[in-house]
């Protein structure tokens, strides 16, 4: 999980695998 926290979170500010997530649940709703 080092290339998470490092990674991930560093670059979005702690999000971006989250808002992955939402991206991916909404596509899944409209489809």
């Amino acid at each position: 999980m080092l290339f998470c926290s490092n990674g991930i979170k560093r670059r979005e500010g702690g999000f971006t695998l989250i808002e992955l997530l939402i991206v991916i649940a909404i596509i899944g709703i409209l489809a």
